[in-house]
């Protein structure tokens, strides 16, 4: 891609970039929100046309193409919403608007299955192709979308986030799906928020900022400090803040908590201004818990004490009025209305304290969300602004602003920095440090080991519905956290 330029409104979304993608690759693109990194890769599969630049692909030069001739040429894109229709079955999906036909013109779907299943088994994805793409689950759906580029013999592969929604051995199986493309002689444009992965998997590395290229690098030889300051255009310490406080009484106590999901008898104490970091795999209870302390799951077995008081938590609602707060791991779900205004957001749980005989006081309403801003260094144009416009770090910002004005004494938080950028991500580790010093409580639920190590004061490790194990920092690795995580139902015992 040579000199692409691309505008919206007067604004460079992509200011002159050019960079290269060699056969048999994989080439990671990073860069904060709002870098350019998806309108480069919309040019790329033909969904935009370039204001400006050329792309030549297999020795040929193009302006734009559309995404038909894309496909085509043998480009295909995994967006991290996935395109797939989940009232038809896995070979409909795979095979959609190039089924399969028989002379007569009637759709050959034995011959479709065939091949559906010789892919997916290439793949290593054991499911039923006759199955409906809505039953899978998402993790399996994207595998399905893997499947859906190589029936169509891609030899340029974009994956658009595609590990935020999976986890343990659901990425370890991406990752050997990569590996096998590159075999293959596959390019892969990887597209991801976790250094991590881009470091295990990634040949190159190009760094976009503000539109514009920064850098392309081999992988080889840098290193991940190197790789932020490119990305956030500062010389910055990668180090999570640690904590200054003087952990005090227990705030919260879960004593042998079981619910009809997959809780067995956990016990957990949350003590004043701590963080304590939950590390597991995906299915080993973490998020169950989340709610059983929430109030969104009920209990058949053991109790939950604030500030050594036994409360029974029989819906969010009455979680609230305890002083708990849950930031959900889908933020855009579970923890805001996006079609809605930020102002309205940040006041949905406090409107009776706000109000006035049923009508809200706007100016109060206003004066808080101003409050939230600049506590927060939320960058919004206007109150008024819907949800959905804003990036996914400020999208966390208003989640956390919604939750501070209850005045909590705990806060839960699955995964809170999922499909955050780099800087972003270290504004809400120095914000929750901050709550830290007022005295509130953390449960920090994360799949991002690094997190865990770095913020929390004690580390606990769930497998099966139970808490196997209880980690000081200085004596816990990602090696170690991996072990416990892993155990099965028998050692468990």
């Amino acid at each position: 891609m040579n000199q692409i330029t691309k505008s919206f409104s007067g604004v460079r979304a992509v200011d002159n970039v050019s960079v290269s993608f060699n056969k048999g690759c994989v080439h990671a693109i990073v860069g904060e929100n709002g870098a350019g990194k998806s309108t480069l890769i919309k040019i790329l599969s033909g969904a935009q046309k370039p204001d400006e630049g050329t792309i030549f692909f297999k020795g040929q030069s193009f302006s734009s193409f559309s995404p038909r001739e894309a496909l085509n040429f043998g480009i295909s894109v995994i967006y991290q919403e996935l395109a797939l229709v989940s009232g038809m079955t896995v070979v409909e999906n795979i095979f959609l608007g190039r089924e399969i036909r028989k002379i007569t013109g009637i759709i050959d779907s034995k011959k479709m299955e065939t091949k559906a299943s010789i892919l997916l088994d290439q793949l290593g994805i054991n499911i039923n192709v006759n199955q409906e793409v809505g039953e899978l689950s998402v993790a399996y759906q994207q595998l399905v979308e893997i499947a859906k580029a190589l029936s169509r013999n891609a030899d340029l592969i974009v994956m658009d986030e595609p590990s935020a929604i999976l986890a343990g051995h659901e990425l370890e199986q991406l990752f050997k799906i990569i590996q096998s493309l590159k075999e293959k002689g596959v390019t892969i444009i990887y597209i991801s928020h976790r250094l991590e992965e881009v470091f295990r998997i990634a040949d190159e590395i190009t760094v976009l900022k503000d539109g514009q290229h920064v850098v392309t690098r081999s992988v080889k030889g840098l290193d991940r400090l190197e790789l932020v300051s490119a990305m956030v255009g500062r010389k910055l310490e990668e180090v999570f803040p640690k904590s200054i406080n003087v952990v005090g009484e227990c705030v919260l106590e879960a004593k042998g908590i079981s619910t009809d999901t997959i809780l067995k008898e956990v016990n957990l104490k949350l003590h004043r201004g701590e963080i304590v970091g939950l590390a597991g795999m995906v299915g080993s209870g973490r998020t169950e818990l989340a709610r059983a302390l929430f109030g969104a799951d009920k209990l058949i077995k053991g109790e939950i004490r604030i500030l050594g008081e036994r409360v029974d938590l029989r819906s969010p609602a009455e979680a609230i009025t305890k002083k708990i707060s849950l930031v959900p791991e889908d933020r855009k779900q579970q923890g805001l209305f996006i079609a809605l205004p930020i102002k309205n957001n940040v006041t949905i749980p406090i409107l009776r304290k706000i109000s006035r005989w049923f009508l809200i006081d706007r100016k109060k309403e206003s004066q808080l969300v101003d409050l939230s801003r600049r506590q927060l260094s939320i960058s919004m144009a206007s109150e008024n602004m819907d949800v959905q416009f804003l990036s996914g770090g400020n999208q966390q910002k208003v989640v956390l602003a919604k939750w501070l004005h209850t005045k909590p004494e705990v806060i839960i938080m699955d995964e809170p920095t999922r499909g955050i950028d780099v800087g972003a991500k270290f504004e809400i580790y120095q914000l929750m440090r901050q709550l830290n010093e007022k005295g509130i409580s953390i449960l920090m639920i994360s799949s991002e080991l690094p997190e865990i190590l770095g913020l929390s004061d004690r580390i606990l490790v769930m497998s099966e519905g139970r808490i196997v194990a209880e980690l000081k920092p200085e004596e816990a690795s990602e090696e170690k956290i991996i072990d416990y995580a892993t155990l099965s139902q028998s050692k468990v015992a």
